[in-house]
């Protein structure tokens, strides 16, 4: 009996796993790119400090739409379960560009060796969207 109950638990699990995973993903693009879009994000400041020492040439309010909306699309491509591949690419090479602040501003993301400031700690948990957005794809098969 116990082990049927565990079985139909972890059969559960397995079919709402991805699903769970894209839908999650898509929630936090959408809701982080929609806020940078009206100027709401807590996160405009630290893109304004890495934007002016990487692209000084480009006016923040230009960038931080363009971004707002590049992110609001990736989280549209994980609700399309058959672009979830181009969602993690797209995921990917965003996710390298927002580690550069853990390097290219320090005084901002960084309090003391290997002490992250809040700033540090929004960037890091990005570990945890990227690893998320590669189970969704491992877990991708074509109908």
């Amino acid at each position: 009996m116990k082990k049927n109950i565990d079985t139909y638990i972890l059969q559960t699990i397995k079919k709402i796993s991805e699903p769970a995973a894209r839908v999650a993903l898509a929630l936090i693009f959408i809701w982080f790119g929609a806020i940078k879009v009206i100027f709401l994000s807590p996160a405009n400041e630290l893109v304004s400090a890495l934007l002016s020492k990487t692209m000084p040439f480009i006016p923040f309010t230009q960038f931080i739409i363009i971004l707002g909306i590049f992110e609001v699309i990736i989280g549209i491509l994980f609700l399309i379960p058959k672009m979830a591949r181009v969602a993690v690419i797209i995921l990917l090479l965003h996710m390298g560009m927002t580690v550069l602040p853990l390097v290219l501003l320090p005084d901002i993301t960084w309090s003391g060796l290997l002490i992250p400031t809040l700033e540090g700690q929004y960037i890091i948990k990005n570990v945890a969207l990227i690893a998320l957005g590669l189970g969704v794809v491992a877990h991708f098969h074509e109908t």
